[in-house]
């Protein structure tokens, strides 16, 4: 793919975000994605693939969002993007003389994505790959739900390196509330009640779960030099609750 990329766009600067997602975990590539991309100048052009369905009729897509563009498969990898950026535009590349004359069924990397990438490197115009799409595939969205008790459920949307559990509570949204009121948060059969600004103030409590404002903006659930999803036995897709703890005031 690099070498795609530097034959048709040879002073372009490639940065390797990771190789590490697991094999066809597109909701991983997806999470990982989100949670970088803000961080490139603008400008920067993001090559994504997570591509299981390579070779298929899944599309290839190209999205303008907000200082950012995005090349890959139409196959749920830029969800989590679409949801933050929600005027953007999304085309389907269909024009081929972008693309490799040589093309296999099996990597769409190299033959399509990457010299797409690299002919919006040399300047050309999204416009020109083909035309925009109202229907992109996309997982659900990373909006909570309100119950009508006050209670916010959500879910377990990524489970990093260290087994940190990652939910789709925005800290930004929460954060003042975290802080001023009693929570509860229930996973499983699990019930969380301690809030941490950074890991080493666990050592009190070796052991014992807790949650934590992520480097991505969203809440979460952790356990000290351990893996939060293997101690709580908690897995992507996982419902959470997150529920506020009257506080009761005496009468003298």
């Amino acid at each position: 793919m690099k070498g795609a990329i530097l034959t048709r766009s040879p002073e372009a600067v490639i940065v390797d975000v990771t190789h590490a997602i697991p094999s066809q975990d597109v909701r991983a590539g997806a999470f990982v994605l989100s949670a970088v991309y803000y961080n490139f100048p603008a400008g920067s052009i993001h090559l994504a693939v997570v591509d299981p369905g390579v070779g298929s009729d899944r599309r290839p897509v190209l999205i303008e969002a907000a200082d950012y563009l995005f090349v890959g498969p139409d196959n749920g990898l830029f969800s989590i993007v679409l949801d933050r950026v929600p005027g953007a535009k999304v085309r389907h590349v269909t024009n081929t003389n972008y693309f490799l004359a040589d093309r296999s069924s099996t990597f769409h990397g190299r033959d399509i994505f990457a010299p797409v990438a690299a002919a919006l490197a040399q300047g050309v115009r999204p416009g020109e790959f083909g035309p925009i799409i109202q229907d992109p595939v996309r997982f659900g969205s990373t909006e909570c739900e309100l119950l009508a008790d006050g209670t916010i459920a959500g879910r377990v949307i990524h489970i990093d390196h260290f087994g940190n559990c990652v939910t789709n509570f925005a800290w930004k949204q929460l954060q003042h509330l975290l802080i001023t009121k009693p929570f509860c948060l229930r996973v499983k059969e699990h019930e969380i009640q301690k809030l941490l600004r950074y890991y080493s103030e666990a050592t009190t409590q070796p052991g014992t779960p807790f949650v934590i404002e992520g480097s991505a903006g969203f809440l979460e659930i952790s356990v000290r030099c351990s893996s939060a999803a293997r101690e709580l036995k908690i897995a992507v897709g996982d419902p959470v609750q997150l529920a506020w703890i009257p506080q009761h005031s005496s009468n003298s």
